[in-house]
């Protein structure tokens, strides 16, 4: 009991110390707690009227939330007068670790973040891209998930998906669809190009404008090739280009003109 009269003076004081910082300290938690709250309605309300994809808006407002909690967490400690530099330079370096194992990781997620943001594809859009074509089934953080057209799943990582090239076929209203018809040297090149024109006019799913189009491409080894070309809707473009070859191939035996074919001839001469 005498040793702590003896002592009381300076309990008294540390506490009076260690006391205010402990109140400024829980004071400045719950303030910056509160503000912290306040600033992510405000981000999630962006994110919201700009559109941003929803996985990506949940991702980043929890990341920015824990980065703003981590610095109120060392502002509060420094006030209590707890050594940060220490601290922060085991963090800093744990940090750098960890960036390094998962340098690949991160790469997708930047490209991920980069895909989510300026939007080179959407889902549902077909798209040709890292040796891979096929329907855009899901963008998610890390990685996008293709469907071929033969129902394969294709699983692309976002880093060279966002660093690469790769061709959308979906971004415009119409595609073009490119055939090349063979037929025999002898056939009318006149009566083949009537045939392809009437075939492709009495296909509703072929558009008017821009007007479809065929002539003389080549003088081929065996065969005049004519090139044939006509705009469709992109969800019409498979039906069209499979359609008109069966039609092209029915209307030219009906009409007689010949479609030339490889042939080789074999002589054989007798001893």
């Amino acid at each position: 009991m005498e040793i702590i009269n003896e002592n009381l003076p300076m309990i008294q004081e540390m506490i009076m110390n260690y006391g205010m910082k402990l109140v400024y300290a829980l004071a400045t938690l719950m303030i910056g707690l509160w503000i912290i709250k306040m600033v992510m309605k405000g981000i999630k309300k962006m994110f919201a009227s700009k559109h941003f994809d929803e996985s990506l808006a949940h991702f980043l407002t929890s990341l920015i939330s824990m980065l703003f909690k981590a610095l109120l967490g060392i502002s509060v400690l420094s006030m209590l007068g707890i050594e940060m530099t220490s601290f922060i330079a085991i963090m800093g370096a744990a940090g750098l670790a960890i960036g390094m194992a998962l340098s690949g990781t991160l790469q997708n997620f930047a490209g991920g973040a980069m895909i989510l943001i300026f939007r080179p594809f959407k889902v549902g859009d077909y798209i040709d891209a890292q040796g891979y074509t096929g329907v855009v089934k899901e963008i998610q953080i890390f990685i996008t998930i293709l469907t071929t057209v033969d129902n394969k799943t294709i699983i692309i990582p976002n880093g060279p998906l966002s660093n690469g090239s790769l061709v959308n076929y979906s971004t415009q209203d119409t595609r073009r669809v490119d055939w090349t018809f063979g037929i025999g040297y002898g056939d009318s090149v006149e009566d083949a190009e009537k045939i392809l024109i009437d075939l492709m006019n009495a296909d509703s799913r072929i558009l008017k404008d821009p007007e479809v189009f065929v002539g003389v491409s080549e003088l081929g080894d065996s065969s005049v090739n004519l090139a044939t070309r006509a705009w469709v809707k992109p969800d019409d473009y498979w039906g069209v280009f499979f359609d008109m070859n069966k039609n092209v191939y029915n209307q030219f035996n009906a009409k007689g003109i010949n479609i030339p074919f490889p042939q080789m001839d074999v002589h054989v001469h007798n001893k």
